[in-house]
Protein backbone atom coordinates (compact mmCIF):
# COMPACT_ATOMS: atom_id res chain seq x y z
CA UNK A 1 0.00 0.00 0.00
CA UNK A 2 1.25 3.39 -0.71
CA UNK A 3 2.12 5.78 1.03
CA UNK A 4 -0.12 9.25 1.61
CA UNK A 5 2.59 12.05 -0.05
CA UNK A 6 1.53 14.45 2.67
CA UNK A 7 -0.18 13.54 6.15
CA UNK A 8 -1.32 15.63 8.70
CA UNK A 9 -2.28 14.42 12.15
CA UNK A 10 -3.82 16.66 15.22
CA UNK A 11 -2.49 20.12 13.92
CA UNK A 12 -3.17 23.03 16.55
CA UNK A 13 -1.88 26.69 16.04
CA UNK A 14 -1.74 28.91 19.01
CA UNK A 15 -0.56 32.50 19.34
CA UNK A 16 -0.40 34.72 22.42
CA UNK A 17 -2.51 38.28 21.81
CA UNK A 18 -2.19 41.46 23.80
CA UNK A 19 1.20 42.94 25.69
CA UNK A 20 4.23 40.82 25.04
CA UNK A 21 7.62 42.22 26.14
CA UNK A 22 8.81 44.41 28.80
CA UNK A 23 9.47 48.03 28.39
CA UNK A 24 12.11 48.77 31.18
CA UNK A 25 13.97 46.58 33.70
CA UNK A 26 11.12 46.93 36.32
CA UNK A 27 8.65 45.94 34.02
CA UNK A 28 10.40 42.98 33.35
CA UNK A 29 10.86 42.11 36.68
CA UNK A 30 7.42 42.65 37.88
CA UNK A 31 5.76 40.11 34.45
CA UNK A 32 8.66 37.28 35.65
CA UNK A 33 7.18 37.77 39.11
CA UNK A 34 3.62 38.05 37.96
CA UNK A 35 4.91 34.49 36.07
CA UNK A 36 6.07 33.28 38.88
CA UNK A 37 2.66 33.03 40.47
CA UNK A 38 0.68 32.09 37.31
CA UNK A 39 -0.96 35.41 36.18
CA UNK A 40 -1.09 35.92 32.30
CA UNK A 41 -1.93 39.50 32.83
CA UNK A 42 -1.90 41.15 28.98
CA UNK A 43 -1.67 38.72 26.75
CA UNK A 44 -4.37 35.78 25.86
CA UNK A 45 -4.07 32.57 23.86
CA UNK A 46 -5.72 32.88 20.01
CA UNK A 47 -6.15 29.49 18.44
CA UNK A 48 -5.94 29.87 14.79
CA UNK A 49 -6.18 26.04 14.04
CA UNK A 50 -7.63 23.75 15.96
CA UNK A 51 -6.90 19.65 15.50
CA UNK A 52 -7.09 19.08 11.98
CA UNK A 53 -6.23 16.17 10.70
CA UNK A 54 -5.89 14.64 6.59
CA UNK A 55 -3.84 13.12 4.24
CA UNK A 56 -3.26 13.99 0.79
CA UNK A 57 -2.28 11.90 -2.27
CA UNK A 58 0.61 12.00 -4.89
CA UNK A 59 -0.84 13.58 -7.71
CA UNK A 60 -4.05 15.34 -5.93
CA UNK A 61 -4.77 18.87 -6.51
CA UNK A 62 -6.12 20.08 -3.31
CA UNK A 63 -8.36 23.38 -3.00
CA UNK A 64 -8.59 25.03 0.53
CA UNK A 65 -11.37 26.81 1.05
CA UNK A 66 -12.64 29.05 3.69
CA UNK A 67 -13.52 33.08 4.69
CA UNK A 68 -11.02 34.93 5.63
CA UNK A 69 -9.69 34.47 8.93
CA UNK A 70 -10.26 30.83 8.75
CA UNK A 71 -6.71 29.74 9.32
CA UNK A 72 -6.16 28.73 5.52
CA UNK A 73 -2.62 30.78 5.18
CA UNK A 74 -1.70 29.30 8.76
CA UNK A 75 -2.18 25.86 7.19
CA UNK A 76 -0.04 26.52 4.61
CA UNK A 77 2.55 28.08 6.40
CA UNK A 78 2.76 24.88 8.66
CA UNK A 79 3.14 22.77 5.82
CA UNK A 80 5.56 25.02 4.07
CA UNK A 81 8.08 25.19 7.60
CA UNK A 82 8.11 28.42 7.87
CA UNK A 83 6.16 28.35 11.20
CA UNK A 84 6.03 25.33 13.60
CA UNK A 85 2.64 24.22 14.88
CA UNK A 86 1.68 24.01 18.38
CA UNK A 87 0.55 20.81 18.76
CA UNK A 88 0.58 17.62 16.18
CA UNK A 89 2.79 16.32 13.58
CA UNK A 90 3.06 16.13 9.45
CA UNK A 91 4.77 13.94 7.38
CA UNK A 92 5.75 15.52 3.81
CA UNK A 93 7.41 12.85 1.38
CA UNK A 94 8.48 15.48 -1.23
CA UNK A 95 10.82 18.42 -2.24
CA UNK A 96 8.08 21.11 -1.10
CA UNK A 97 8.17 24.87 -3.42
CA UNK A 98 5.62 27.61 -2.03
CA UNK A 99 4.67 30.52 -2.96
CA UNK A 100 2.76 32.74 -0.14
CA UNK A 101 3.12 35.96 -0.72
CA UNK A 102 4.50 38.04 -3.51
CA UNK A 103 8.56 37.69 -4.09
CA UNK A 104 8.36 34.94 -1.42
CA UNK A 105 12.46 33.82 -0.77
CA UNK A 106 13.56 36.79 -2.88
CA UNK A 107 16.20 39.12 -1.81
CA UNK A 108 15.42 42.86 -2.72
CA UNK A 109 19.28 43.74 -3.21
CA UNK A 110 19.91 40.92 -5.87
CA UNK A 111 18.70 40.87 -9.49
CA UNK A 112 16.09 38.69 -10.80
CA UNK A 113 18.93 36.22 -12.30
CA UNK A 114 20.35 36.01 -8.95
CA UNK A 115 17.07 35.12 -7.11
CA UNK A 116 16.36 32.43 -9.62
CA UNK A 117 19.38 30.65 -8.50
CA UNK A 118 19.23 31.04 -4.76
CA UNK A 119 15.58 29.80 -4.84
CA UNK A 120 16.03 27.18 -7.16
CA UNK A 121 19.20 26.22 -4.58
CA UNK A 122 16.68 26.49 -1.74
CA UNK A 123 14.57 24.15 -3.22
CA UNK A 124 17.31 21.49 -3.28
CA UNK A 125 18.31 22.02 -7.01
CA UNK A 126 21.93 22.08 -8.39
CA UNK A 127 23.28 24.65 -10.41
CA UNK A 128 23.44 23.36 -13.56
CA UNK A 129 19.34 22.29 -12.81
CA UNK A 130 18.52 25.26 -12.75
CA UNK A 131 20.57 26.43 -15.69
CA UNK A 132 18.78 24.22 -17.72
CA UNK A 133 14.94 25.63 -16.67
CA UNK A 134 16.80 29.22 -16.68
CA UNK A 135 15.23 30.26 -20.19
CA UNK A 136 11.77 28.52 -19.87
CA UNK A 137 11.42 30.51 -16.73
CA UNK A 138 12.42 33.97 -17.27
CA UNK A 139 10.55 33.32 -20.86
CA UNK A 140 7.00 32.32 -18.15
CA UNK A 141 7.41 35.31 -16.36
CA UNK A 142 7.81 37.83 -18.90
CA UNK A 143 10.38 39.83 -17.36
CA UNK A 144 13.52 39.25 -19.64
CA UNK A 145 14.01 42.88 -20.00
CA UNK A 146 14.13 43.04 -16.34
CA UNK A 147 16.19 39.71 -15.39
CA UNK A 148 19.29 41.66 -14.18
CA UNK A 149 17.67 43.89 -12.53
CA UNK A 150 17.28 44.03 -8.50
CA UNK A 151 14.14 42.34 -7.75
CA UNK A 152 13.17 45.97 -5.13
CA UNK A 153 12.52 47.57 -8.22
CA UNK A 154 10.24 44.98 -9.79
CA UNK A 155 6.24 45.86 -9.80
CA UNK A 156 4.31 43.66 -7.07
CA UNK A 157 3.04 41.81 -10.36
CA UNK A 158 6.39 41.48 -11.79
CA UNK A 159 7.50 39.73 -8.72
CA UNK A 160 4.83 37.12 -8.42
CA UNK A 161 5.20 36.37 -11.76
CA UNK A 162 9.14 35.21 -11.38
CA UNK A 163 8.62 33.67 -8.01
CA UNK A 164 5.67 31.70 -9.40
CA UNK A 165 7.63 30.21 -12.73
CA UNK A 166 10.63 29.51 -10.46
CA UNK A 167 8.46 27.37 -7.92
CA UNK A 168 6.46 25.73 -10.68
CA UNK A 169 9.28 25.30 -13.14
CA UNK A 170 11.95 23.77 -10.93
CA UNK A 171 9.91 20.49 -10.47
CA UNK A 172 8.86 20.01 -6.76
CA UNK A 173 6.78 17.05 -5.99
CA UNK A 174 5.32 19.01 -3.65
CA UNK A 175 3.74 22.83 -4.99
CA UNK A 176 1.61 25.14 -2.73
CA UNK A 177 0.54 28.14 -3.77
CA UNK A 178 -1.65 30.84 -1.07
CA UNK A 179 -4.37 33.75 -2.88
CA UNK A 180 -0.76 35.40 -4.02
CA UNK A 181 -1.79 34.65 -7.69
CA UNK A 182 -4.68 37.44 -7.44
CA UNK A 183 -2.23 39.86 -8.08
CA UNK A 184 -1.06 38.96 -11.46
CA UNK A 185 -3.77 40.20 -14.31
CA UNK A 186 -6.57 37.80 -15.84
CA UNK A 187 -3.74 36.59 -18.77
CA UNK A 188 -1.43 35.76 -16.03
CA UNK A 189 -3.80 33.88 -13.72
CA UNK A 190 -5.35 31.24 -16.16
CA UNK A 191 -1.28 31.00 -16.99
CA UNK A 192 -0.47 29.83 -13.89
CA UNK A 193 -3.73 27.61 -13.59
CA UNK A 194 -2.62 26.06 -17.34
CA UNK A 195 0.90 25.16 -15.83
CA UNK A 196 -0.62 24.15 -12.66
CA UNK A 197 -2.24 21.48 -14.88
CA UNK A 198 0.64 20.72 -16.48
CA UNK A 199 2.61 19.93 -13.04
CA UNK A 200 -0.53 17.96 -11.69
CA UNK A 201 -0.35 15.93 -15.08
CA UNK A 202 3.09 14.51 -14.58
CA UNK A 203 2.02 13.24 -11.10
CA UNK A 204 3.34 16.44 -9.03
CA UNK A 205 1.01 17.55 -5.87
CA UNK A 206 -0.90 20.98 -5.58
CA UNK A 207 -2.29 22.60 -2.92
CA UNK A 208 -4.48 25.63 -3.54
CA UNK A 209 -5.77 28.47 -1.38
CA UNK A 210 -7.91 30.54 -3.17
CA UNK A 211 -11.29 32.75 -2.97
CA UNK A 212 -11.97 32.45 -6.81
CA UNK A 213 -14.01 29.45 -6.78
CA UNK A 214 -14.17 28.95 -10.17
CA UNK A 215 -10.20 28.25 -10.48
CA UNK A 216 -10.85 26.29 -7.47
CA UNK A 217 -13.78 24.11 -9.30
CA UNK A 218 -11.99 24.05 -12.22
CA UNK A 219 -8.15 22.75 -10.71
CA UNK A 220 -9.11 21.01 -8.09
CA UNK A 221 -10.03 17.22 -7.65
CA UNK A 222 -10.73 17.55 -3.93
CA UNK A 223 -10.94 20.28 -1.42
CA UNK A 224 -11.19 21.05 2.45
CA UNK A 225 -13.53 23.69 4.21
CA UNK A 226 -12.09 25.20 7.67
CA UNK A 227 -14.13 27.11 9.20
CA UNK A 228 -12.86 29.18 12.47
CA UNK A 229 -9.69 27.61 12.17
CA UNK A 230 -11.76 23.85 12.35
CA UNK A 231 -11.71 21.45 9.24
CA UNK A 232 -15.67 21.12 8.99
CA UNK A 233 -16.10 19.35 5.77
CA UNK A 234 -13.45 16.94 3.37
CA UNK A 235 -14.59 15.84 -0.09
CA UNK A 236 -15.04 16.71 -3.83
CA UNK A 237 -14.72 20.12 -5.05
CA UNK A 238 -18.44 20.52 -5.68
CA UNK A 239 -19.57 19.12 -2.59
CA UNK A 240 -16.97 21.42 -0.75
CA UNK A 241 -18.51 24.91 -2.37
CA UNK A 242 -21.82 24.27 -2.02
CA UNK A 243 -21.06 23.72 1.63
CA UNK A 244 -19.00 27.04 1.57
CA UNK A 245 -21.75 28.62 0.13
CA UNK A 246 -24.75 27.45 1.61
CA UNK A 247 -22.84 28.31 5.69
CA UNK A 248 -23.07 31.49 7.36
CA UNK A 249 -20.13 33.13 4.77
CA UNK A 250 -23.72 34.17 3.02
CA UNK A 251 -26.35 36.25 4.13
CA UNK A 252 -30.42 36.43 2.66
CA UNK A 253 -30.66 40.38 3.12
CA UNK A 254 -27.96 42.81 3.64
CA UNK A 255 -28.01 45.69 6.31
CA UNK A 256 -24.78 47.99 7.19
CA UNK A 257 -25.60 50.53 9.44
CA UNK A 258 -24.91 54.33 8.56
CA UNK A 259 -25.26 57.68 10.46
CA UNK A 260 -24.46 61.66 10.09
CA UNK A 261 -21.25 62.80 8.13
CA UNK A 262 -20.48 59.26 6.83
CA UNK A 263 -20.00 58.56 3.01
CA UNK A 264 -23.66 57.51 1.23
CA UNK A 265 -24.08 53.80 1.71
CA UNK A 266 -26.40 51.35 1.06
CA UNK A 267 -28.15 50.49 4.68
CA UNK A 268 -30.60 47.63 3.86
CA UNK A 269 -31.27 45.35 0.68
CA UNK A 270 -34.24 42.97 0.43
CA UNK A 271 -35.36 40.31 -2.10
CA UNK A 272 -38.95 38.98 -2.73
CA UNK A 273 -40.65 37.07 -5.55
CA UNK A 274 -42.61 39.75 -7.46
CA UNK A 275 -45.72 40.73 -5.64
CA UNK A 276 -44.71 38.54 -2.79
CA UNK A 277 -43.16 38.99 0.80
CA UNK A 278 -39.95 39.99 1.26
CA UNK A 279 -37.47 37.01 2.91
CA UNK A 280 -40.03 34.70 0.77
CA UNK A 281 -38.69 31.69 -1.42
CA UNK A 282 -38.01 32.61 -5.27
CA UNK A 283 -38.68 30.29 -7.28
CA UNK A 284 -37.23 28.97 -10.65
CA UNK A 285 -39.83 31.13 -13.52
CA UNK A 286 -40.41 34.06 -11.04
CA UNK A 287 -39.57 37.83 -11.43
CA UNK A 288 -37.69 39.05 -8.68
CA UNK A 289 -37.91 42.51 -6.64
CA UNK A 290 -34.80 44.06 -5.16
CA UNK A 291 -35.24 46.51 -2.65
CA UNK A 292 -32.24 48.89 -1.97
CA UNK A 293 -32.24 51.34 0.85
CA UNK A 294 -29.75 54.04 0.41
CA UNK A 295 -28.74 57.13 3.32
CA UNK A 296 -27.32 60.11 1.34
CA UNK A 297 -25.59 62.17 4.30
CA UNK A 298 -25.33 65.16 2.09
CA UNK A 299 -27.39 66.89 -0.73
CA UNK A 300 -26.74 64.48 -4.29
CA UNK A 301 -28.13 65.40 -8.20
CA UNK A 302 -27.16 61.61 -9.53
CA UNK A 303 -27.46 58.56 -8.08
CA UNK A 304 -26.65 55.20 -9.26
CA UNK A 305 -26.76 51.70 -8.22
CA UNK A 306 -25.91 48.95 -9.69
CA UNK A 307 -26.28 45.15 -9.03
CA UNK A 308 -24.70 41.87 -10.03
CA UNK A 309 -25.74 38.29 -9.77
CA UNK A 310 -22.78 35.66 -9.58
CA UNK A 311 -23.25 31.93 -10.02
CA UNK A 312 -21.72 29.27 -7.12
CA UNK A 313 -18.03 30.12 -8.77
CA UNK A 314 -18.03 33.70 -8.82
CA UNK A 315 -18.84 34.43 -12.75
CA UNK A 316 -20.90 37.18 -13.08
CA UNK A 317 -24.09 36.14 -15.26
CA UNK A 318 -25.56 39.42 -15.12
CA UNK A 319 -26.12 42.87 -13.84
CA UNK A 320 -28.40 45.19 -13.53
CA UNK A 321 -28.79 48.84 -13.60
CA UNK A 322 -30.75 52.11 -13.65
CA UNK A 323 -29.13 52.82 -17.36
CA UNK A 324 -30.71 49.86 -18.66
CA UNK A 325 -34.23 51.79 -18.13
CA UNK A 326 -34.57 54.63 -20.15
CA UNK A 327 -37.47 55.79 -18.87
CA UNK A 328 -36.18 56.08 -15.20
CA UNK A 329 -34.95 59.42 -13.46
CA UNK A 330 -33.83 59.64 -10.62
CA UNK A 331 -33.11 62.94 -8.60
CA UNK A 332 -33.17 62.72 -4.94
CA UNK A 333 -34.91 64.93 -2.61
CA UNK A 334 -34.70 63.54 0.77
CA UNK A 335 -31.14 62.20 3.03
CA UNK A 336 -32.94 58.39 2.54
CA UNK A 337 -33.96 56.61 -0.55
CA UNK A 338 -35.56 53.20 -1.45
CA UNK A 339 -34.37 51.74 -4.85
CA UNK A 340 -36.41 49.02 -6.34
CA UNK A 341 -35.47 46.62 -9.44
CA UNK A 342 -37.71 43.80 -11.22
CA UNK A 343 -36.08 41.08 -12.86
CA UNK A 344 -38.56 39.73 -15.37
CA UNK A 345 -37.84 36.05 -14.84
CA UNK A 346 -34.53 36.06 -15.16
CA UNK A 347 -34.46 32.30 -16.27
CA UNK A 348 -32.22 31.46 -13.42
CA UNK A 349 -31.87 27.28 -12.87
CA UNK A 350 -32.37 26.16 -9.21
CA UNK A 351 -29.55 26.57 -7.57
CA UNK A 352 -27.56 29.54 -4.77
CA UNK A 353 -26.24 32.82 -6.40
CA UNK A 354 -24.63 35.98 -4.45
CA UNK A 355 -25.53 39.87 -4.91
CA UNK A 356 -22.96 42.84 -5.59
CA UNK A 357 -23.67 46.55 -5.06
CA UNK A 358 -21.87 49.26 -6.67
CA UNK A 359 -23.18 52.96 -5.13
CA UNK A 360 -22.18 55.66 -7.60
CA UNK A 361 -23.20 59.06 -6.16
CA UNK A 362 -22.38 62.39 -7.88
CA UNK A 363 -19.97 60.41 -10.86
CA UNK A 364 -18.07 59.30 -7.58
CA UNK A 365 -18.04 55.70 -6.17
CA UNK A 366 -19.54 55.48 -2.27
CA UNK A 367 -19.51 51.36 -1.76
CA UNK A 368 -18.96 48.04 -3.05
CA UNK A 369 -20.82 44.87 -1.39
CA UNK A 370 -19.32 42.26 -2.82
CA UNK A 371 -21.22 39.28 -2.55
CA UNK A 372 -22.68 40.40 0.32
CA UNK A 373 -25.89 38.47 0.16
CA UNK A 374 -27.65 35.00 -0.84
CA UNK A 375 -30.07 34.70 -3.49
CA UNK A 376 -31.74 31.20 -3.51
CA UNK A 377 -33.64 29.70 -6.77
CA UNK A 378 -36.03 27.18 -5.57
CA UNK A 379 -37.49 24.43 -8.12
CA UNK A 380 -40.41 25.80 -9.97
CA UNK A 381 -41.95 25.58 -13.43
CA UNK A 382 -40.75 27.95 -15.65
CA UNK A 383 -42.12 26.65 -18.67
CA UNK A 384 -45.18 25.69 -17.58
CA UNK A 385 -44.56 22.06 -18.58
CA UNK A 386 -45.14 20.11 -15.14
CA UNK A 387 -41.73 20.82 -13.78
CA UNK A 388 -40.11 18.88 -16.79
CA UNK A 389 -36.24 19.01 -16.11
CA UNK A 390 -33.53 20.85 -18.45
CA UNK A 391 -30.43 21.40 -18.24
CA UNK A 392 -28.00 24.33 -18.79
CA UNK A 393 -27.43 27.69 -16.81
CA UNK A 394 -30.07 29.54 -18.17
CA UNK A 395 -33.87 29.06 -19.22
CA UNK A 396 -35.17 31.38 -21.80
CA UNK A 397 -38.25 31.93 -23.09
CA UNK A 398 -39.08 29.74 -26.47
CA UNK A 399 -41.50 29.75 -29.44
CA UNK A 400 -41.26 27.05 -31.53
CA UNK A 401 -43.13 26.81 -34.95
CA UNK A 402 -43.32 24.13 -37.70
CA UNK A 403 -41.94 25.62 -41.35
CA UNK A 404 -41.99 22.16 -43.23
CA UNK A 405 -44.13 23.02 -45.42
CA UNK A 406 -42.01 25.88 -46.61
CA UNK A 407 -39.13 23.35 -47.71
CA UNK A 408 -38.41 22.70 -51.39
CA UNK A 409 -38.03 19.01 -51.76
CA UNK A 410 -34.31 19.33 -52.96
CA UNK A 411 -34.19 21.32 -48.89
CA UNK A 412 -35.93 18.00 -47.17
CA UNK A 413 -33.17 16.50 -45.13
CA UNK A 414 -33.42 12.86 -43.71
CA UNK A 415 -33.21 12.69 -40.20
Amino acid sequence: MSQSIIEVRGISKSYQLGSIGATSFSDAISRTWNRMLGATEGAQSFEALRDISFDVERGDVLGIVGSNGAGKSTLLKILSRITEPTAGEITLRGRVASLLEVGTGFHPELTGRENVFLNGAILGMKKREIAAKFDEIVDFAGVDRFIDTPTKRYSSGMSVRLAFAVAAHLEPEILIVDEVLAVGDAAFQRKCLDKMKSVTSLGRTVLFVSHNLGAVSSLCTRALLIESGRLTLTGTTDQVIQRYLNSGNRKTDCYSSASEGQHSQIVNAQTRPAGGTFGEAIKCGDSIDIRVDIQLPHKSSNVKLGIGIDDANNNRLLTAHPDCDPDFHLKPSSDRIRLSCRLERPGLVEGTYSLTFLLMVDGKLEQKLEQCMTLEIAPGDFFGNAGKHFTGRFLVDQTWSNETASLSPRHTVSV
